[in-house]
């Protein structure tokens, strides 16, 4: 459920407005990046994803940890360093714990839908996958969305480490006064695309048009808003493969 205004604990001296951003922010409660919708306090320049700001309950469970039960903290517990066990970075903020086993999910990757659906392509999460991924051209690493016909595979730390690339080159390109062509980061170049030489011209155009609506696809999930689908994220870099 959505609403215009709330008041949030992280937050008490004033209540947060939702709005949408194309720009790039920072979540002030898990310390990762965000692009779309978000609740923010602008005289204090304070933000939340979607996903931090409506923690529904304190318990989550979660499929690909079927013996787990993940408790929602503010910070993550001890003091030895800890990763999110879906996209492989840091935790530094809001955390799903599990006590038990010591794992640890970004509330935005603990919520990242099972099946991704545009209408064209269809990606399915898993914990693993035994094909290579599209940015990276490794195999295994963290949670991967894989589409139907297996041909496409992103990791999400891989979508989470371009996003971070691309947003500094963004956000000091803007500081600098710098004339940024979209406020989205564009991810050009940033794929590995293993093409057989034996596919002709047109069956390789239509492999990197289909991947890269993939790539935007994932992007929105791991931004905390799955259903937005950014326009221009990715544009045209991979049909140009």
């Amino acid at each position: 459920m959505k609403y215009s205004e709330i008041s949030h604990f992280s937050h008490p001296q004033h209540k947060l407005r939702f709005e949408y951003s194309e720009f790039p922010f920072k979540c002030d409660g898990c310390k990762e990046v965000g692009i779309g919708s978000r609740y923010k306090c602008s005289i204090c320049d304070f933000d939340l994803h979607m996903h931090c700001a409506m923690i529904t309950s304190p318990t989550l469970f979660h499929p690909f940890y079927t013996k787990c039960t993940f408790q929602f903290m503010s910070k993550p517990p001890g003091d030895t360093p800890r990763y999110c066990n879906a996209c492989e970075k840091d935790v530094s903020g809001f955390v799903y714990h599990c006590k038990a086993c010591g794992f640890d999910l970004h509330p935005c990757c603990a919520k990242l839908p099972m099946v991704l659906d545009d209408g064209e392509v269809k990606l399915y999460l898993y914990r693993k996958v035994s094909s290579p991924c599209h940015r990276c051209g490794r195999k295994g690493r963290s949670w991967s969305y894989r589409s139907k016909c297996k041909n496409y595979n992103l990791h999400v730390a891989c979508v989470r480490e371009m996003l971070v690339e691309n947003w500094h080159e963004v956000y000091v390109g803007r500081c600098k006064g710098r004339n940024v062509d979209s406020n989205i980061p564009s991810l050009r170049n940033t794929l590995y695309t293993p093409h057989s030489s034996r596919r002709s011209k047109g069956k390789v155009k239509k492999c990197c048009e289909i991947a890269g609506l993939a790539v935007q696809i994932v992007i929105s999930a791991v931004l905390g808003d799955p259903t937005a689908l950014i326009a221009g994220i990715v544009g045209s870099f991979m049909s140009r493969a």
